[in-house]
């Protein structure tokens, strides 16, 4: 008996000890520089946990190689819950693929706690195109490859590789056009000298709402609240292209599982307000249950890396 006693008051210590989780601030490292999706979800969620926990939450912007140098030390950070990182498919899948000696494995060094951010893309058009319909560029493109101009804003950018999951699934070669980042885009775009540009739907809409362009498809599973009279592209013929970008807050592996446990409790918890901060940066809240994030993240790498790899794209 004394020694279940013993035993028993030492289990109630230890829960004591994780609930105490956490004691200290909790870094969340944002792998690029400020403003845009990575940095929004980082301060948002830091904001709503220091309020929740009532311990700091703060934000550390790492910059470097997109999103490698800020995830690479996230990889390598002591894992006991005190230093976070925001990810998504630029530096838990793409990079995987995109570069030959990635000195971190997005799936083996990390563990998914929790998405919260999800936002679609849709393909836009010069206002001038003589192909009005999705279907009316598929058969140009398929009758005269390379005809139809698509801009990329960067090698390996989300940008990129959703123009390269279109081609694939339509079944077309277009000639892309590389610019550095979306501004320089979407300037030729409007001007007439470049034909097509994949972009979140929050960049690329108000250019649509304004008549300086048209919206030909989006690329989720359904229509998007903000643009319901566009079609998916399911629904204008191109199917087998559901592409949504997600982020979310992942930890360094061997994180102990009660601080696992405890973050995807906090932050479900607190997915009701970050509804509305979402929806105004033109995404939503994505809420994924826990028993299901693990094997998302997994079929999210493997589409996506080996895309990359059949297309042939490189950043080193």
């Amino acid at each position: 008996m004394l020694a279940w006693l013993v035993a028993f008051a030492g289990g109630i210590a230890m829960a004591q000890a994780q609930i105490a989780w956490p004691e200290r601030p909790v870094k969340i490292i944002v792998p690029i520089g400020p403003g845009g999706s990575y940095d929004l979800v980082g301060r948002q969620v830091a904001d709503v946990l220091s309020k929740r926990t009532g311990q700091s939450f703060f934000v550390e912007n790492k910059p470097g190689a997109g999103t490698v140098v800020g995830t690479q030390a996230a990889a390598q950070s002591e894992p006991d819950g005190y230093t976070l990182v925001v990810g998504g498919l630029s530096n838990m899948a793409f990079n995987s693929a995109l570069y030959s000696k990635l000195a971190y494995d997005p799936q083996r060094d990390f563990v998914p706690v929790a998405l919260v951010y999800r936002f679609g893309y849709i393909m836009v058009a010069r206002k001038d195109l003589p192909q009005a319909r999705l279907a009316d560029i598929v058969a140009a493109a398929r009758a005269n490859p390379g005809a139809i101009s698509v801009a990329t804003a960067g090698v390996g950018t989300g940008q990129h590789l959703v123009a390269a999951a279109f081609m694939k699934a339509a079944g077309v070669k277009l000639q892309e056009v590389p610019y550095k980042g979306s501004p320089p885009a979407f300037t030729d775009l409007l001007a007439g000298r470049i034909d097509l540009f994949f972009d979140s739907i929050a960049a690329g809409l108000p250019y649509v709402q304004s008549g300086q362009a048209r919206g030909i498809a989006v690329l989720s599973s359904r229509r998007s609240a903000q643009a319901l009279d566009v079609p998916t592209m399911s629904e204008a013929g191109v199917s087998g292209l559901d592409v949504d970008s997600w982020l979310g807050i992942f930890a360094p592996a061997r994180t102990p599982p009660e601080i696992i446990a405890r973050l995807r409790s906090d932050i479900r918890a607190v997915l009701p307000d970050l509804k509305e901060r979402f929806e105004k940066s033109g995404g939503e809240v994505f809420d994924v249950p826990n028993d299901k994030i693990d094997a998302f993240v997994k079929s999210e790498y493997e589409t996506w890396t080996k895309l990359i790899r059949e297309a042939g794209i490189k950043l080193d």
